[in-house]
């Protein structure tokens, strides 16, 4: 087997990317650069905002590719994943402007887009770039039932609502993948509202869902742990930039992480390189991880 990460032929679906400034995008990207053809899914809020980029080619730049040529997303799909069916959206929001004329976006309706624009199977690769804490600024000692249980569905039930309802799409040796954060180990003072429990959940799910999905269809299921990155989403943690910050000075590799490298390591575990990777929580945040104490305090300590 080539050492070449090649997906040429493989089809991706990445839910969320609505804009060219996040994880989701940049996975995407490092997906198209292996020749794989990428569909997504965005939030019908942002959807209207998203084509306008494309369609006037605000973002060109960002999707050019370092092989040539740019990246031509396949379709561009409305999906609210804290619904699995439209049935299950609440009135006020189905008649909502910006979700009425999209028609079915629920998860159930992304899988049945899918396959009637592809046929079935259609899918090698599904990739989970989605996470909402409504509470996100509140301690947890302060955060609601509501907003706790918010955060639990948008952030990881969502991901085993992806893989159940795609799961019969992807075709066998498929690849799920879903983005985690450190909170789901260890305390981050600041990512409240449920969001650590939320990531904690979605780690857990990812290793179960590797067991069923592994042995129903034969797909397997993975999560990264990035490091922090100052997206828009990740902006409205409010700390995002002294965490930024935080990593960089404490890492054992002192420098700041770039969306790409998240990017091509999803490329690699979306990959037959890593055919027998599943299950797995990959760390990629410049080993940050693997710290038990601020590096900073050994450097003062020693006169470095």
């Amino acid at each position: 087997m080539s050492l070449t990460i090649d997906l040429t032929g493989k089809r991706a679906f990445v839910a969320g990317v609505a804009d060219d400034g996040g994880f989701g995008f940049a996975i995407a990207k490092q997906l198209a650069e292996a020749g794989a053809s990428v569909c997504v899914g965005t939030w019908p809020p942002a959807l209207n905002i998203f084509e306008t980029l494309l369609r006037r080619g605000k973002i060109d730049a960002s999707l050019q590719l370092a092989r040539g040529g740019k990246l031509e997303l396949e379709r561009v799909i409305p999906l609210d994943a804290e619904y699995d069916t439209l049935s299950a959206a609440p009135a006020e929001v189905r008649e909502n402007r910006r979700y009425k004329e999209r028609g079915d976006f629920s998860i159930e309706g992304a899988a049945r887009l899918l396959a009637a624009d592809f046929g079935e199977p259609c899918l090698d690769i599904v990739v989970h770039s989605l996470a909402n804490g409504p509470e996100v600024k509140r301690p947890l000692l302060d955060t609601s039932r509501e907003g706790y249980l918010s955060a639990m569905s948008a952030s990881a039930y969502s991901f085993v609502s992806l893989v159940s309802h795609l799961g019969p799409l992807v075709r066998p040796g498929g690849s799920f993948l879903c983005l985690s954060y450190l909170a789901a180990q260890r305390v981050v003072p600041g990512y409240g509202g449920g969001m650590s429990s939320a990531k904690a959940a979605l780690e857990s799910d990812t290793r179960v869902l590797a067991y069923e999905a592994g042995r129903r269809w034969g797909h397997r299921v993975n999560a990264i742990s990035a490091g922090p990155y100052a997206s828009r989403a990740a902006s409205a943690i409010g700390l995002i930039a002294r965490m930024i910050e935080h990593y960089e000075k404490n890492g054992p590799i002192p420098k700041r992480l770039e969306a790409d490298e998240v990017g091509r390591a999803a490329a690699f575990l979306c990959s037959p390189l890593a055919s027998a990777v599943t299950g797995t929580v990959l760390h990629v945040d410049h080993g940050y991880h693997a710290m038990a104490v601020p590096a900073e305090l050994h450097e003062q300590a020693s006169g470095g």
